[in-house]
């Protein structure tokens, strides 16, 4: 899954990455107040040289742009400079027309979509929601400023450093939020989606905002910063707490940690069937019902925390992406997904819970892109973790299942709540530690109760979860989870039954290399999907090599262990149990080291892009 509509308000300490670049720490501010004298001082001395001064502040959804300018234009005052603040909200078309040229991107059927989750990707870009006779008239206003003004002038606000805009200004600011952040602000309001007058019903903001917001946004932010068009790039989660630093400073602090073994700092959310192996390994608060899904690695929700010893930054994984990623991913793999993270990784735990994930399925490549203008088809698969009594994995039909009976009676649940016997049709496999689950796009499947898997998934920007029975149950809300038949049906593989299924999707493993004392296993890898999923077995270390592709680590069995480059002893990383790892694509050979002698045998499950996945 991909949407983050209820992230928990808890940020995990544990997970930073320990960057030795000193030198970059002196130009980077430690909070507001810092960051604001900075600023201050850089834009009075620019303003008495010429005598004006233009400043243009580019906001990140809810990131606290108005807060900073306040504090911005008192400073200036106190220099003794005038100061105007321009803000952008008269750029966007009215709301109405607004919402009315979206419309096509966030369709309104609830026969086919219950609670309105899906939409379409938009690709319009920025300045298909601006008036373009309010942007002239601001452009103009501010040529004349440039030319006869005094003092300074400051505009804020989302759009203000649109390409038609951004030429004009002296000094150019970009406040950062990582997705959490936003998500969590766009639950407690005020904040509501771009140019609208009105805050709508809150899932259908946040639908907007993954169809068009954030597409939007994240399509400007890359552009300024690969074309040198920012000065000062703000990372903005706590409006106390705002870091600045020169966009110079950031692509070499970017540069310098795509060097090292990487860990993004996990989301986790709460959910009906959620359970609790992660909330007591990792030690969440106790105020948590439970923990139904750790985000260790969905690309565009996750963020990255870089210690530089005397200054502390957290970025969103996404802005580190878009700036590094090449180094990051290798060329083949930014060529072929677009400059996409093109896999996600989380960690669904039922250990202990009430009962199973939703029965479910994920549509193919050519389902999505005519419905959502996605990037491609959602597959994803489950290794098995952890598990307790009587766990086990829905996956693929039985042999002797009625599929249309089954399709009738999901939609007979839908639509008068009378519930029915799924284990009649859905064919289910015991679960044991080590054992991987292969689930191409139209596989029913579910993971069952009392375990915890590591879900890999394929690139979608959205989710695209149809859930075909959920067992009548009610959300946390108290509200019926809403089931997606008529997607479902579209796209159920009926031919994938249960002897098809145990020969191609549940695979024993097959021996790759070895060597005194290591081995690396396939435990799973099939032509519907482009990743490869493998085993790293080993009792005091082992050697890799990254060969210009991206390697992805979670430690599955052991309890600690060093992800080390072979060329750069220094750049390492200490990864504990579950903890997930990126080693990047020019990492180059590495070894993984076992720090606990304690431990016979450790295993590291890696993923990585299968061979020749970018002609798939």
């Amino acid at each position: 899954m991909s949407f983050m509509f209820s992230p928990y308000p808890y940020d995990d300490p544990n997970a930073v990455n320990h960057i030795a670049a000193a030198d970059l720490a002196a130009g980077i501010s430690q909070d507001t107040k810092e960051t604001v004298q900075l600023l201050a001082h850089r834009a009075a001395e620019a303003a008495r040289h010429k005598g004006r001064l233009l400043i243009g502040i580019e906001p990140y959804l809810t990131a606290p742009a108005a807060h900073l300018t306040e504090k911005l234009a008192q400073a200036l005052h106190q220099l003794g400079l005038g100061v105007t603040v321009r803000q952008t909200d008269n750029l966007f078309l009215d709301s109405d027309i607004l919402d009315q040229k979206l419309q096509p991107h966030l369709p309104e059927d609830r026969d086919t979509d219950p609670v309105l989750l899906f939409g379409s990707l938009f690709e319009g870009g920025y300045e298909a929601l601006l008036d373009e006779a309010a942007v002239r008239s601001l452009r103009e206003e501010l040529d004349t400023f440039a030319a006869q003004g005094s003092g300074v002038l400051i505009v804020s606000g989302y759009a203000a450093l649109v390409p038609a805009l951004v030429d004009c200004y002296d000094l150019r600011l970009y406040l950062d939020t990582t997705q959490k952040t936003t998500i969590l602000n766009m639950r407690s309001g005020p904040w509501t989606n771009v140019g609208r007058r009105e805050r709508q019903a809150l899932n259908l903001i946040l639908r907007r905002c993954y169809y068009i917001d954030f597409e939007v946004m994240t399509e400007l932010r890359k552009a300024l910063i690969d074309n040198g068009k920012l000065d000062y790039y703000l990372a903005a989660d706590r409006p106390d707490q705002i870091q600045a630093m020169a966009l110079d400073t950031l692509k070499q602090l970017f540069a310098i940690m795509v060097t090292y073994p990487l860990r993004c700092k996990p989301v986790y959310l709460e959910g009906v069937w959620g359970g609790f192996y992660l909330k007591r390994l990792r030690q969440l608060p106790a105020e948590m019902k439970n923990c139904a899904w750790i985000f260790d690695l969905i690309p565009m929700e996750v963020s990255v925390v870089a210690d530089l010893g005397t200054v502390s930054v957290e970025f969103p994984f996404y802005s580190f992406i878009q700036t590094v990623g090449v180094a990051l991913m290798g060329q083949k793999c930014v060529d072929r997904f677009g400059g996409y993270f093109p896999i996600r990784f989380n960690y669904d735990d039922t250990f202990h819970s009430l009962g199973n994930m939703s029965i479910q399925v994920h549509p193919p490549e050519d389902y999505t892109v005519e419905h959502y203008n996605e990037l491609g088809r959602q597959d994803e698969s489950y290794y098995v973790v952890v598990t307790g009594q009587d766990a086990k994995t829905y996956i693929g039909f039985k042999n002797d299942a009625d599929v249309e009976d089954f399709i009738a009676k999901t939609r007979r649940a839908e639509q008068t709540g009378e519930g029915f016997d799924h284990d009649q049709y859905v064919a289910s496999h015991p679960s044991r530690p080590g054992r991987q689950f292969m689930l191409p796009a139209g596989t029913i499947h579910s993971s069952g109760r009392n375990q915890v898997v590591l879900e890999i998934g394929s690139l979608t920007v959205g989710s695209y979860t149809y859930k075909m029975y959920d067992y009548m149950r009610k959300d946390l809300e108290g509200k019926l989870r809403p089931i997606h038949s008529y997607h479902g049906d579209k796209v159920l593989r009926r031919d994938f039954r249960e002897d098809w299924v145990r020969e191609n999707l549940i695979q024993e493993p097959r021996l790759v290399r070895s060597g005194d004392g290591w081995k690396e296993i396939t435990v799973g890898e099939h032509d519907l999907l482009y990743f490869s999923l493998r085993n790293l077995v080993f009792d005091t270390r082992i050697e890799d090599d990254t060969k210009d592709r991206f390697h992805v680590l979670a430690l599955v069995d052991g309890e600690q262990v060093m992800v080390r480059s072979l060329n750069n002893p220094d750049r390492f990383f200490i990864q504990n149990y579950l903890d997930i790892v990126v080693v990047p694509a020019s990492f180059g050979p590495y070894e993984i080291i076992n720090t606990n002698p304690g431990v016979k045998t450790v295993v590291v499950h890696k993923t990585l892009l299968k061979d020749g996945f970018e002609n798939n």
